[in-house]
């Protein structure tokens, strides 16, 4: 099978994420994406993975590619998205997650409710937890738990003061183990190298960190690869010594 260009978003929210619009719910994430042009998305909630799901399911049947993921927020307040091969080891990356996130509650006045759906919309699950807070472990700590399960982790919105790794730490820590690194919808990808030469060579992501719905392909990632599949998608990260895929930031875009 020859390489095939994928369009990808692969830094979504849902209506369980703080400040996720109601309206974000699996079905009209994954039919807004279809009708933008996509054909891989992810859905990065909050410290949390229980939107997964019918998000997956729906995107099988609508002929989408939905990456098992999440977004977290670590101890020193650095944004990660955090990919993984199916809902079973995210069911087993939610355990760590429950296990870390600090027991404060939720202000619905401020953040809104956090509530996970079916395939119909249908509440069945409020976090009561803030998913707004850092969780009780540092970045390394993080990364070693995602690598231990098989994923892909990449720091989000680098170029981002506030929740961007540079903004927090001010560096990448040595010895941090990273697939790619995102920039947001807010940066141009040529003047973001510009300030950050070191980075040339980096595998870069342009995500729409979309928390409604018309923010879904704001800007989007070409993945290079065989076919829209979790081997595919995690050997053009490089994750194989002999991958056949690549990732592309189009020209123009940001």
């Amino acid at each position: 099978m020859g390489v095939e260009c994928f369009k990808a978003d692969l830094h979504i929210h849902t209506c369980l994420s703080p400040c996720g619009h109601l309206e974000m719910s699996p079905r009209k994430i994954v039919e807004s994406a279809l009708e933008r042009g996509l054909d891989i998305i992810a859905i990065t909630d909050h410290n949390t993975t229980r939107n997964v799901r019918p998000c997956v399911e729906i995107g099988d049947e609508l002929g989408l590619y939905v990456v098992a993921g999440c977004e977290v927020n670590t101890q020193e307040e650095v944004h990660c998205l955090c990919f993984f091969p199916d809902i079973e080891t995210l069911e087993a990356f939610q355990e760590y997650l429950d296990a870390k996130i600090p027991d404060i509650a939720n202000d619905p006045l401020l953040f809104g409710y956090q509530v996970a759906v079916d395939k119909d919309d249908a509440i069945i699950f409020e976090e009561k937890r803030s998913l707004f807070t850092g969780i009780c472990d540092e970045i390394e700590g993080l990364q070693q738990q995602v690598d231990s399960l098989g994923g892909l982790f990449v720091p989000a919105h680098v170029d981002r003061m506030k929740n961007g790794i540079f903004g927090q730490l001010g560096f990448i820590p040595p010895g941090l183990r990273y697939d790619a690194l995102e920039i947001s919808r807010r940066v141009n990808y040529g003047d973001f190298l510009r300030s950050h030469p070191a980075l040339v060579r980096e595998r870069i992501l342009q995500s729409s960190d979309a928390h409604m719905l018309e923010q879904i392909a704001a800007v989007h990632t070409l993945f290079y690869m065989e076919r829209a599949d979790w081997n595919s998608f995690s050997n053009a990260f490089g994750k194989q010594p002999h991958n056949r895929g690549m990732i592309k930031i189009p020209i123009g875009d940001g």
